[in-house]
């Protein structure tokens, strides 16, 4: 199971308290204070980590708790530190702090990690309280309380690619004519509900990631259908593939579509306004599709390809088109 938004509650481990002794042995008549500190307390950290494609094992438990240090001993000994939770996430994973809405850590890169709630210090034993004056301290302190806090983790989906488009336009078709993806492809609106990542080869040394986005709708920018679910996803992606369906099948205009989607990507986040695109139109083997291709490309000022995912026409410029885009960006994301 997907899933991109989870709201959990992280409590990190307390520390354990110091403790009151005195040293006792034969012979040894004021042997003084030997009472041990008290361990630290786990924290719960969030790592990203490679391979991990969904918040799914977070969504199933609302709290998450590191263990408490346990308490010193006599001969000053120290407590035991409380293990700390490491709960692993998806790269590209958002962490929010859920009170005050603030960003407490994108972690965009597999390795990244955030310590989301840290443990309580140990508490000190009676021998730190020793002094000149005070040769037999009585006194000792508890452990510090862990930190508690609610977050919110919300997923934008990493990927080299983009396929963005209105629903039923042929996306998923696409991926799983480029790579090895099998995305549910059915003839109803909406059969994407979450996105899919390909992995498409150019050679034996070369690949890149192509994610398959949920259609989108007029409003979407709004939250209208589930607009802010898929627009979030849009902003991981450096190149967008724009598919435009030329004989849609509610009659409507392919270029007042293509116009829709790109107006509700800008007003979503005025950057993906600037965001290398490459328009492709799909399904190029029906008659209606050379001049919507046309219209399109006298539109718009540059070339648009055409493409089939039915019989493979076009297939490979588009793949080449793209790298030549990908060779264009700079290395770093």
């Amino acid at each position: 199971m997907f899933v991109d938004r989870v709201q959990i509650e992280v409590t990190a481990g307390n520390g354990g308290r110091g403790i009151c002794s005195f040293r006792r042995e034969k012979y040894v008549p004021r042997g003084g204070p030997d009472g041990g500190d008290g361990g630290h307390g786990g924290s719960v950290i969030l790592r990203a980590e490679p391979g991990v494609d969904s918040l799914s094992a977070l969504a199933h438990r609302r709290q998450w708790r590191a263990e408490h240090g346990t308490a010193g001993g006599p001969a000053n000994r120290s407590g035991g530190r409380g293990e700390d939770l490491v709960l692993l996430v998806p790269p590209g994973t958002i962490v929010i702090d859920e009170a005050t809405g603030l960003v407490l850590k994108d972690l965009a890169t597999a390795g990244q990690e955030i310590v989301a709630a840290r443990g309580g210090a140990g508490g000190r034993g009676n021998l730190h309280f020793k002094s000149s004056t005070n040769r037999a301290p009585r006194e000792s302190t508890p452990g510090e309380q862990g930190e508690g806090r609610r977050l919110l983790l919300e997923l934008k989906v990493i990927a080299d690619v983009g396929l963005v488009g209105k629903p039923n336009a042929g996306k998923s078709t696409l991926l799983s004519r480029l790579s090895r993806a099998r995305p549910e492809i059915a003839d109803y609106a909406f059969t994407t509900k979450t996105p899919i990542l390909g992995i498409v080869a150019v050679d034996q040394d070369r690949s890149f990631v192509l994610a398959d986005l949920p259609g989108l709708i007029e409003g979407a920018h709004a939250g209208v259908g589930l607009g802010h679910e898929f627009l979030r996803h849009v902003e991981r992606a450096g190149i967008l593939v724009h598919v435009v369906e030329p004989a849609p099948v509610d009659g409507s205009d392919p270029l007042a579509n293509y116009r829709t989607i790109r107006e509700e990507l800008v007003r979503y986040d005025a950057a993906l306004g600037t965001r290398p695109e490459i328009v492709a139109v799909s399904k190029c083997e029906l008659p209606e599709a050379a001049d919507v291709r046309e219209r399109l490309a006298g539109e718009l000022g540059r070339d648009v390809l055409a493409v089939s995912a039915a019989t493979g026409a076009g297939l490979e410029a588009l793949r080449r088109a793209v790298v030549a885009e990908l060779d264009r960006r700079e290395p770093a994301r």
